[in-house]
C-alpha cells in the first residue's frame, strides 16, 4: 500500500400520486363487482425451468416467513447448510409491519442498530451491525449500493441480513455484516396489484406494481410506482415528502438465456427532524458523564427551522444484466450497472458544545450543509453451478468485478452560524438561538445561504475475484469455502480557498471464510466457521460518517486496512414439516488494526475491539395458521485498545479502554407474530426491545432502552380486496432510535395508525 499527501497551490410527487390513484381506481372500479362473485381461486400453473431461476405461476414472494435459499449465487447452499448467521426479512413481512424504509424493515432483526449523522449523512441509512459500522455495506441484488440514502423498499422483495464480517462475498467493509436488498423483477404471470394507505399524522402513501408478460410469454415487463407523504408522530414541524418509479424488462423467460434491463429512480424532498440534544448533570456541568437527551419537557419539541431546514435526495440506479445457460449444470451471468445518488441539505444541529443547554436553557441551532453527488459503475461477471470430482460434489460460484466510484461534496455558506453563547431564547440572535423548553420553528431567520462550491472529489477504483464452493464430503458433511482478492486505489482532492490537497491510498487485501457443516437429519446442521474483512482508508469514498478516512484532522503514519476476523458456532434446524426454521449462534468477533490517535498529531492502526454474541431466531409457521419471525441478540462488547481521547492536535484527558462499543446494545430482542382467526380474518402483533445504547467510545451520552409494540389486523373484503390497520408504537412510548456521539440523539416516531386498502387482479 503507498500514500501520498501533496500540497498544489490556490487558483412532482403530487402528480405521480394523482396517477397512481387514478390507475387504482380505474382497476378497482373494472374488478370489485366481479372480484365480489368470483372467489374461487384459480390453479396454479406449472412451473418454468430457467436455469439458475425457477419461476412459478405464484409470486416469488408467498405468505410464509420462511426463506430456504438466499437470492445470491455467492451462497452455494441452502440457508439451513449455510455456515454463518442469514437472515431473510421476506416480502409478506414487510406487508404485515407495514414497512416502508429499510430502517422500518430491519426494526425486526435484533442485533441491528441505526446510527445518527453529523455532516457527512446525518439522515440516512447507517445500520450497526453485531456493534459495528455498516453504513457502506448495502447491495443491490448482489452489487453494492453506494452513496449516502434513505432507502424505500417499494420495490423490494427481500432483504438478507448476512451477520459476521463478509468482505469474501462483497470486497471492503462488512466488519460486521452486510445488507443485500433483492429487487422486483418481472415474472411469468400477469397481475396488477396496488395499494393505498390513508393514516394519523396526514400519511398518504400510493403503490402500484404491475406485470404484463408478452411475445408468447417469453417477456415480461414489471412497473412499480410510489409516492408517500407524511409528517411523523410526536414531533412538531417534520415531513417526509417522497416518489419513486421502477420499470423492469425481461426477455427470454424459460429459455438458457436471459436478458433483464431496470430502472430505478426516487426523489424525496422532507423537511428533516434535527434531533434532541443530550443534556448534563447539572448546571454547572462543563462535560457528559453520563447523559441521555433532554427534550425540556416536551418530546414534541423540534429544534429547526422551517424557513431555513430542507433536506433533497435523489437515487437513479439502471441495470443490464444477461444470463446463459452454458449447460444443466453450469450458468454464467454478466451484470453491467451505473447508478448516481446525491443529497442536498441544510439542517438544524441541537447543539450543546457551549453548554446552553445546562446553564440557560437554551440551543443553538448550528447549521449543518452538504451537496453531495456519487457515481458508480461495476461491472461483475459470475459463473455457477455444480460438478462431480475426485468423488465428491462440489456447488461452487466464482466471478470478477471492477468497480469506479466518485463522490463531489460541496455545500453551503451559511450566515450567521457561529456557535454563540445563547444566553437569551426566543429566536434571539437572528434565530440562532432558541428555548430548549419552547423552541418555536417559525422564529424568523435574518440569515444568508449560498453555495459554496469548496470541497473534496473523491475517486476509488476496486478490482476482484472471488471463488466460493460448497463440497459435498458425504451427506452428513460439507465444507464451504471462499476466497477473495481486491485492490482499491482511492484519491481525494479537496478545493480549499488556501489550497488544494491531493491525498491517495492504494490498498491490496485478500479474505477468505470457511465453514464445517453436519448434518445429523436432513432437516438439521451443525456448523462451525472463520470469516475475515478488510477496511481500507477512504472506504466511503467521502460519503458518510467514515471511521477510517483518508484524511484525519492530525498527521497520521502510513495507514493500513483495518482487519476483523469471526469465530462462529451454530445450528439450524427446520421443524414442523421444514415449516419453521430455528437458528442459534454463539461468536466472537475481534476487530483490529483500527485507527487510533497514539499522540497529539500521530493516528496509528493500533486499536482493537471485540463483540462477543449470542444469536437466536425463528421464522416461519407453527401451524398452517399461526406465523413467527422473532430474534434475540446478545452482544457483550468491549473497546480493548482504544488510543488517546482528542482530535486536531488536542487530547482530553481519560481512558476508553474496556468500554461498550458505541450504538452495541447488549439485549436486543424482536417479536412478529400473526394468527389466520378465519381464512378472511387474520390478527398479529409485534414487541422490539432494544438495550441502552452509549453514542461515543467514552460511554458519556447514551439513549436508554425502550421496548415498543405493534398490532394489525387484516380483512380479505373479497378476493381482490384487502385491508389492513397496523398501528405502530401502540403505547405512544417516547424513545430513541439513534444515539450520536456528541450533541443529540434522533427520537422515534410516536403512535402512529394505517389503514390499507390493497387490490390485487
Amino acid at each position: 500500500m503507498s500514500r501520498t499527501i501533496l500540497k498544489i497551490p490556490a487558483s412532482s410527487p403530487r402528480m405521480l400520486a394523482s396517477a397512481i390513484g387514478v390507475a387504482l381506481s380505474a382497476g378497482s372500479a373494472a374488478h370489485l363487482a366481479q372480484a365480489a362473485e368470483n372467489t374461487e381461486p384459480t390453479g396454479e400453473r406449472n412451473p418454468i425451468s430457467l436455469g439458475a431461476t425457477n419461476i412459478t405461476g405464484q409470486e416469488q414472494d408467498n405468505t410464509s416467513y420462511q426463506v430456504e435459499k438466499a437470492s445470491s449465487q455467492k451462497y452455494t447452499a441452502p440457508l439451513v447448510d449455510t455456515p454463518r448467521s442469514v437472515t431473510v426479512v421476506p416480502q409478506q413481512v414487510l406487508k404485515d409491519t407495514a414497512a416502508t424504509s429499510l430502517q422500518d424493515a430491519l426494526r425486526t432483526v435484533p442485533g441491528i442498530t441505526f446510527g445518527a449523522g453529523e455532516g457527512g449523512n446525518p439522515q440516512g441509512d447507517r445500520p450497526f451491525i453485531r456493534g459495528f459500522d455498516a453504513q457502506g455495506d448495502t447491495y443491490l441484488d448482489g452489487v453494492r449500493d453506494t452513496g449516502g440514502q434513505s432507502r424505500e423498499i417499494f420495490d423490494i422483495e427481500s432483504i438478507e441480513v448476512s451477520k459476521g464480517p463478509n468482505s469474501s462475498f462483497g470486497g471492503r467493509g462488512s466488519a460486521g455484516g452486510s445488507l443485500n436488498l433483492v429487487s422486483k423483477t418481472p415474472q411469468a404471470r400477469d397481475f396488477t396489484n396496488g395499494g393505498f394507505t390513508y393514516g394519523s399524522d396526514q400519511t398518504r402513501r400510493y403503490v402500484l406494481d404491475v406485470n404484463r408478460q408478452f411475445l408468447d410469454d417469453s417477456a415480461a415487463f414489471r412497473l412499480n410506482l410510489m409516492s408517500h407523504e407524511q409528517n411523523v408522530a410526536g414531533r412538531d414541524a417534520v415531513n417526509y415528502d417522497r416518489w419513486g418509479v421502477a420499470p423492469s424488462l425481461t426477455f427470454g423467460l424459460g429459455t438458457p438465456t436471459r436478458v433483464n434491463l431496470s430502472y430505478y429512480h426516487m426523489e424525496s424532498d422532507d423537511l428533516p427532524d434535527s434531533g434532541i440534544p443530550y443534556g448534563y448533570g447539572s448546571s454547572t456541568a462543563t462535560a457528559h458523564v453520563h447523559d441521555k437527551p433532554n427534550d425540556g419537557g416536551d418530546s414534541n419539541n423540534f429544534y429547526g427551522l422551517k424557513s431555513r431546514d430542507f433536506r433533497k435526495t435523489r437515487a437513479d440506479i439502471s441495470t443490464f444484466s444477461i444470463e446463459h445457460d452454458l449447460n444443466d449444470n453450469m450458468t454464467l451471468k454478466n451484470t453491467l450497472r451505473h447508478g448516481s445518488t446525491g443529497q442536498d441539505y441544510v439542517l438544524t444541529q441541537p447543539d450543546d458544545s457551549k453548554f446552553n443547554v445546562n446553564r440557560y436553557g437554551t440551543v443553538w441551532r448550528r447549521a449543518n450543509s452538504r451537496v453531495s453527488t456519487t457515481t458508480t459503475t461495476t461491472n461483475q461477471t459470475d459463473l455457477f453451478g455444480s460438478f462431480q470430482a475426485l468423488g465428491f460434489k462440489h456447488t461452487y460460484s466464482t466471478g470478477l468485478e471492477f468497480t469506479g466510484e466518485e463522490t463531489r461534496v460541496s455545500g453551503y455558506t451559511v450566515s450567521p452560524n457561529a456557535n454563540p453563547v445563547c444566553t437569551t431564547a426566543k429566536g434571539s440572535l437572528g434565530g440562532q438561538c432558541t428555548s430548549l423548553s419552547n423552541p418555536n420553528p417559525d422564529d424568523a431567520w435574518n440569515g444568508s445561504i449560498a453555495r459554496n462550491y469548496n470541497g473534496t472529489n473523491t475517486k476509488a477504483t476496486s478490482r476482484a475475484a472471488y471463488v466460493f464452493d460448497t463440497i459435498e464430503l458425504d451427506p452428513k458433511w460439507l465444507l464451504n469455502v471462499g476466497l477473495r482478492y481486491d485492490t482499491f486505489d482511492t484519491e481525494a482532492n479537496t478545493n480549499a480557498v488556501a489550497g488544494r490537497t491531493k491525498i491517495k491510498d492504494d490498498s491490496q487485501f485478500f479474505n477468505w471464510q470457511a465453514g464445517l457443516v453436519w448434518k445429523p437429519v436432513e432437516n438439521a446442521s451443525i456448523y462451525a466457521s472463520y470469516a475475515t474483512s478488510a477496511t481500507p482508508a477512504g472506504g466511503l469514498v467521502g460519503e458518510g460518517s467514515d471511521g477510517n478516512p483518508l484524511s484525519a484532522g492530525a498527521a497520521t503514519s502510513d495507514l493500513q486496512p483495518e482487519e476483523t476476523v469471526n469465530y462462529e458456532l451454530g445450528t439450524k434446524w427446520d421443524l414442523f414439516h421444514d415449516r419453521l426454521s430455528l437458528t442459534a449462534a454463539v461468536f466472537r468477533t475481534e476487530k483490529k488494526n483500527t485507527r487510533i490517535l497514539v499522540d497529539a498529531l500521530t493516528y496509528q492502526n493500533a486499536g482493537e475491539s471485540q463483540v462477543d454474541g449470542i444469536e437466536l431466531s425463528a421464522s416461519g409457521k407453527i401451524t398452517e395458521q399461526w406465523q413467527v419471525f422473532a430474534g434475540y441478540s446478545y452482544l457483550d462488547s468491549e473497546l480493548v485498545k482504544s488510543g488517546l481521547n482528542g482530535r486536531n492536535g488536542v487530547v482530553s484527558a481519560g481512558s476508553n479502554k474496556g468500554n461498550q462499543m458505541p450504538n452495541t446494545p447488549k439485549n436486543s430482542f424482536s417479536l412478529w407474530t400473526t394468527y389466520e382467526i378465519t381464512p378472511k380474518l387474520t390478527i398479529g402483533g409485534g414487541a422490539f426491545y432494544v438495550d441502552e445504547v452509549y453514542g461515543d467510545v467514552g460511554n458519556t451520552v447514551y439513549v436508554p432502552s425502550y421496548t415498543r409494540y405493534d398490532a394489525m389486523a387484516s380483512y380479505k373484503l373479497t378476493k381482490n380486496v384487502d385491508l389492513q390497520l397496523n398501528v405502530q408504537n401502540l403505547t405512544d412510548k417516547t424513545y430513541y432510535d439513534k444515539a450520536f456521539s456528541t450533541h443529540f440523539a434522533n427520537q422515534a416516531a410516536g403512535r402512529t395508525a394505517l389503514l390499507t386498502t390493497s387490490f390485487h387482479f
